[in-house]
């Protein structure tokens, strides 16, 4: 497991004793992990640990099993006398696995009980990050277990300062940030999904515009459908506070008419017959768009309601934009 230094011995049995500094091995599966390489292998098993020297009396603080989550708490807490108990949330962080379920009630009383946390601490009390609040009912979890829960901090890197302060949680500890470099470093997972679909409608693409209009228009066609598509996944989500409007499908489609205007101009897109042209700027904002839309699971904007309430109105529009400017290609192929 990543960090074992050694056993602690405890009424419940031994315990892994875990260290905090975090190796080259730790920051490379966590880079690869960004990158969807072995995402979901990037995992620890779930139980109890220790970190530093703990007593019967030392907090008790509870994670996801995704490794980069552990990493983040295991950490923040060096220098500590805590125990850390890991949930099984098959690889997934905190806030996505309390909207599965996986990092909730049944799971939390489940692994209170296999741990014998009961026997290792005289205290009962449970430290949970505020992200998790979403999937755990804290009054079942004291029924069945007799520890109560506390919700700390939304970052990993306020524990500390909640610790010292006498476990309090202060205003700033409860701010949800979603920063430029929170959002960049969400964009390459979302680029490695897209690359299978990117393969085979790119290839698509080029074929049906080559058979149309020959090997320029094959070109112009999958360049202007992956700039479309990386305005979408990259762009708007990188841009995302600075484009108006508070809808995703809206953000997208808006980067994507800003994308659509500086490819029409670089492309040469006044020579185009006028179908084309006006396909062009229908197809390219909603492809846009629906990626910027998928991008709600990432991001810190949003509500489960609000995303499915999205979807179930935009993407009826995206796919109808998406219809009539086939329609209009094959106007245009038609009558020129």
């Amino acid at each position: 497991m990543p960090g074992f230094e050694g056993w602690l011995d405890t009424p419940a049995g031994r315990v892994p004793r875990i260290r905090t500094a975090l190796t080259v091995a730790d920051h490379l599966g966590a880079c690869m992990a960004r990158w969807g390489i072995n995402r979901m292998d990037f995992l620890v098993p779930p139980g109890l640990y220790a970190i530093g020297a703990p007593t019967p009396e030392a907090p008790v603080l509870v994670t996801a099993n995704y490794q980069m989550t552990y990493d983040l708490v295991r950490r923040a807490l060096a220098g500590r006398n805590v125990w850390l108990l890991v949930l099984e949330t098959f690889g997934i962080n905190v806030w996505c696995a309390a909207g599965k379920g996986t990092f909730g009630t049944t799971e939390l009383v489940r692994r209170v009980a296999e741990s014998g946390l009961a026997k290792v601490v005289q205290h009962r009390r449970l430290t949970l990050p505020i992200l998790g609040a979403p999937g755990v009912a804290a009054h079942e979890v004291q029924k069945a277990t007799d520890f109560s829960i506390t919700y700390a901090t939304i970052r990993a890197e306020d524990i500390p300062e909640y610790l010292d302060n006498g476990e309090r949680t202060t205003p700033a500890m409860r701010e949800l940030s979603f920063t430029l470099y929170e959002r960049l470093v969400l964009v390459p997972v979302e680029i490695v999904l897209v690359l299978k679909t990117l393969l085979v409608l790119g290839g698509g693409l080029y074929l049906v515009a080559l058979l149309a209009g020959g090997s320029g228009a094959a070109l112009t066609t999958v360049l202007g459908y992956l700039g479309a598509v990386f305005t979408g996944i990259a762009v708007a989500p990188v841009l995302l506070p600075f484009i108006p409007g508070r809808s995703f499908a809206v953000k997208g489609a808006l980067a994507g008419i800003a994308f659509s205007a500086v490819f029409f101009a670089l492309a040469g897109g006044a020579l185009w017959s006028w179908p084309v042209q006006a396909a062009s700027f229908l197809a390219f904002p909603a492809v846009s768009s629906f990626y910027t839309l998928n991008f709600t699971g990432c991001t810190t904007f949003t509500s489960r309601s609000g995303v499915k309430k999205e979807m179930r109105l935009g993407l009826p529009v995206l796919g109808g934009a998406l219809l009539v400017s086939l329609l209009l290609v094959l106007a245009g192929a038609l009558v020129y």
